[in-house]
């Protein structure tokens, strides 16, 4: 599998065939031997080879020996990056991209690969780094499709799609055992890379104009030095920043998911430390950035890997094809690899992500949209980049309106409820106000101003009582924050009481003058306060 993956990978990063082998093989190893998850493969991914062309796109043309450099390099910062991320443990950082973004980023890139794959199943020319400028090449340059190369294609996608639903089931009515018949299945695409290859070699079909491989080295993948021109590396440190995010992203997923199937665990900062040494590797042996991708390891974990050494035997198998099965590629269609990248990326493209946010939050269905939506437009550069600002923004919006709720005891118990979904008693002389949110710069005003509303018209208040019970934090904005309030309605008569005020902040609060200041007092519980302020 991870041949045919391999090539059509490296084409769709614009680099020459042999990198996607070359970037399979040492990565496998370091990632085996760095990392902690058991089945994970490592290697060339959809999504990061398409990154990598638009990133060293901008600065030097596909072909060309300054290309291949600016690919090492990507790789190599890429690696320091996510080294850097696991030695410090800041694995945390990922997480500001929220789930939704990821899923819209993926599908609007798989839609765009997809989309950039038909000018190799047409036989054409059709640049372009978004949906608008590859639409209209292809738009341009439809009419010289080239009649063979089309056939090709388009029988290649209709045997992948019908292999990966239909060929198991075919199989297991020839006798086939079931685990036989699924791992024949899955060399579907190899299947579809030997007869595609058979015939254009014995129809001659590359004197019918039809595209293809060509010459590929044979050999151990090279030892080569990425460069170290200061101007190159800054050119590509932003793109380097977000291949790493979105690929230790993707592999950390893909080895959770993989993992817990066996009740068994990974790290997430050691998982930086196993793709970013990874990377490094792949720098230096003629290879692009790598990532953990979610069909091979899917293919290992089925197989029955239980150890890492899994990843070092397919390491040495692809070494073997590297020295010895590369001049039986020279007849291989692009058309074929094209359609194998298709067939596998349509697969990552789920629109019920959109179904879901609308009906679940609108801010995170405006989220996944917007990310969609640049990503179709403006390209996956800008795509990810929008994710990430947005993925914090609405996190910072959310943060910044804390929901909070006056509550009331429930009648013959010792809980209090939001007056707005229960049956609660209450006290014209006592207002209980509970915060869902840590309280810290972005929300403090937010609180001030609330509180105010709340005691205005009431005349006959006394005593207001912050239920602490959410808040797992305060800093020093929110601190003085509770300072204004606590003078606000010192002036107005009326004390302001805490409760159910978590250790750790307490401990904080004790470090200030606040707690001597306070007009009320701190209580342990909501209930034994209310009752002490009626009382």
């Amino acid at each position: 599998m991870l041949i045919p993956q391999s090539l059509a990978y490296a084409l769709l990063a614009g680099l020459p065939p042999q990198t996607g082998i070359y970037a399979s093989i040492v990565p496998i190893v370091l990632y085996a031997i760095f990392g902690t998850s058991r089945t994970l493969a490592v290697g060339p991914v959809a999504v990061v080879s398409l990154m990598t062309a638009a990133a060293i796109g901008k600065i030097a043309e596909a072909g060309t020996a300054d290309y291949v450099a600016a690919a090492l390099v990507l790789a190599f910062l890429s690696g320091l990056i996510l080294l850097a991320l696991g030695l410090f443990r800041l694995g945390f950082l990922a997480n500001f991209l929220s789930h939704p973004v990821i899923s819209g980023f993926i599908t609007a890139s798989g839609i765009l690969i997809a989309v950039s794959q038909l000018k190799n199943v047409l036989g054409i020319d059709a640049p372009g780094h978004n949906l608008v400028e590859i639409g209209q090449s292809l738009f341009t340059n439809g009419g010289q499709a080239n009649m063979a190369t089309v056939l090709i294609g388009v029988s290649s996608i209709v045997f992948l799609f019908w292999a990966r639903k239909g060929l198991m089931p075919a199989l297991t009515r020839t006798g086939l055992s079931p685990r036989t018949a699924s791992t024949m299945a899955k060399a579907g695409p190899v299947a579809a890379v030997v007869v595609a290859t058979f015939a254009t070699w014995s129809l001659d079909l590359v004197e019918s104009g039809v595209r293809v491989v060509g010459d590929v080295p044979q050999g151990l993948p090279p030892l080569t030095i990425p460069s170290f021109s200061l101007d190159l590396w800054g050119s590509l440190l932003g793109s380097a920043l977000l291949i790493s995010i979105i690929g230790f992203v993707e592999s950390v997923s893909v080895a959770q998911t993989l993992a817990a199937k066996k009740r068994q665990r990974i790290d997430p900062d050691q998982e930086l430390v196993g793709l970013g040494t990874a990377n490094i590797g792949a720098a230096f042996t003629g290879g692009f950035p790598v990532t953990g991708g979610f069909a091979r390891s899917v293919v290992n974990f089925d197989a029955g890997a239980e150890t890492p050494a899994a990843g070092a035997y397919t390491a040495a198998g692809l070494a073997i094809a590297a020295m010895v099965l590369t001049p039986l590629i020279y007849y291989l269609p692009q058309a074929t690899l094209a359609a194998t990248i298709i067939v596998a990326v349509l697969s990552l493209v789920d629109f019920s992500m959109l179904r879901k946010t609308w009906n679940y939050s609108k801010a995170d269905f405006f989220a996944v949209t917007t990310t969609i939506l640049v990503t179709l437009v403006f390209g996956v550069e800008f795509g990810v980049s929008a994710g990430v600002l947005l993925s914090i923004l609405i996190h910072l919006y959310k943060s910044s309106r804390p929901h909070t709720a006056e509550v009331g005891q429930v009648p013959g118990t010792e809980h209090y409820r939001n007056v707005l979904r229960h049956e609660v008693t209450t006290s014209a002389e006592v207002l209980s106000i509970r915060v869902d949110e840590s309280l810290y710069f972005a929300n403090a005003r937010f609180l001030e101003d609330h509180i105010y509303g709340l005691v205005a018209g009431r005349p006959k208040l006394q005593h207001v009582i912050l239920m602490c019970s959410a808040i797992n934090a305060i800093d020093m904005s929110a601190l003085e924050s509770l300072e204004a309030i606590n003078d606000r309605l010192r002036s107005l008569g009326v004390s302001l009481h805490l409760s159910e005020v978590k250790g750790p902040v307490m401990d904080r609060l004790k470090r200030t003058d606040f707690l001597d200041r306070l007009t009320g007092q701190v209580f342990l519980t909501q209930h034994q306060a209310v009752r002490a302020l009626q009382d």
